[in-house]
């Protein structure tokens, strides 16, 4: 199979990069994430008109792409920028919204697709430990409508988002991928409780407490206690995004240290003639292209209808980038000495990002073990 990019692919990612570098320079991007936003609405405007939310969805649904290899260009251009705007919380939040039956629902998926309105899926728990099939927030019929009580925990963008879809468990026990349903409700709905809080990254993420939350009827989406196979085709779609968001900080890692080891100087030479160093930096090198490699086979496998050779894949890929991810983030910091972990350059930054990378949606442990059970299934 050939997975050369096609030309519009080719015409996006130029654009985009040429967008980032112009508008996303790094002094922009700290000013973005010690704001108390925590993303700049003025570069998500220029993100949407780009195409770059577009592409991250199918034409059928008003997107311009929807490919898993669209997905992985546009997120690993933003990594490698390290862009704080919301793309991964809409791609989301559209996926889990798929099996709207309502008009009102799908007007909202239509208004996400076009930027116009945020929605974030929360989902995590405090004790979940990655699993997608636990949930405790539940859900219990009350009125004609719903009650929902639970908590949700380092919900991104959470505090600017217009609406939430929640999943909760309506039957079963904590664990089962049966009896788990989707709720989309206003984020100025009564008893919502947010705790907001900066990230190690940048940005913002928060907490959210629903404490005796009324819903009416129509909020549930799709089925009941049937979500669990469309959460699971949201987080799989974030699953690639991220791990191509941490290609391409490694990319901007590996080149920052390229830059570094060329102009500094020791005893009258650079540090990069150094031959200990550029073993150091082709072992990265191919390090990188390993992740590469299973980050298009993500890409490849994302619209599969087998499970099993999709969700493999994408687990794949996850493990992989968190496992090199880490080891450029350590072995960058210590080929620029102290000045690497410096809060003036953009290297440190990387590497916090390429760790919190790691632990979203299920760390490098997490996605290895689900690889290996995959497998006996």
């Amino acid at each position: 199979m050939n997975f050369e990019p096609t030309d519009e692919r080719r015409m996006l990612d130029d654009a985009l990069r040429r967008l980032l570098a112009q508008h996303y320079g790094f002094a922009q991007r700290q000013h973005i994430a010690q704001s108390g936003e925590g993303h700049s609405e003025a570069m998500w405007r220029h993100l949407v008109d780009l195409g770059a939310l577009g592409a991250l969805f199918a034409e059928a649904d008003g997107g311009l792409g929807g490919s898993g290899f669209d997905i992985a260009l546009v997120f690993e251009a933003l990594g490698g920028a390290m862009v704080l705007e919301p793309l991964l919380a809409a791609l989301m939040a559209a996926a889990v919204l798929a099996e709207a039956k309502t008009d009102v629902q799908r007007a909202l998926r239509r208004d996400i697709v076009a930027g116009s309105t945020l929605a974030v899926l929360a989902h995590a728990e405090p004790e979940a430990r990655y699993e997608a099939s636990h949930v405790t927030t539940c859900a219990r019929p009350s009125d004609g409508g719903w009650l929902l009580d639970g908590l949700k925990c380092v919900v991104r963008h959470a505090e600017q988002a217009d609406f939430f879809i929640v999943s909760a468990r309506t039957s079963g026990r904590d664990s089962d991928s049966a009896g788990i349903s989707l709720f989309v409700l206003p984020a100025a709905t009564p008893g919502i409780v947010l705790r907001g809080y900066p990230l190690a990254d940048g940005g913002r993420g928060a907490d959210i407490a629903f404490e005796g939350v009324h819903l009416p009827a129509d909020a549930l989406v799709g089925t009941e206690g049937q979500a669990f196979p469309t959460i699971e085709g949201a987080v799989g779609a974030g699953v690639l995004a991220l791990s191509a968001q941490a290609l391409g900080a490694m990319e901007s890692a590996k080149q920052l240290t390229l830059d570094y080891l060329r102009t500094r100087e020791q005893f009258g030479q650079s540090i990069g003639s150094n031959q200990a160093l550029q073993h150091r930096m082709v072992d990265l090198w191919l390090g990188i292209e390993q992740a590469r490699s299973a980050v298009i086979n993500a890409a490849n496998a994302l619209q599969s209808a087998d499970r099993v050779t999709r969700e493999r894949a994408l687990s794949a890929a996850k493990a992989t980038t968190g496992r090199v991810g880490t080891r450029v983030a350590e072995e960058c910091i210590q080929m620029h000495g102290g000045i690497g972990m410096t809060w003036e350059l953009p290297l440190s930054h990387l590497a916090k990002g390429l760790v919190l990378t790691n632990h979203m949606l299920g760390d490098e442990d997490h996605h290895l073990a689900r690889y290996v059970s995959l497998g006996r299934d």
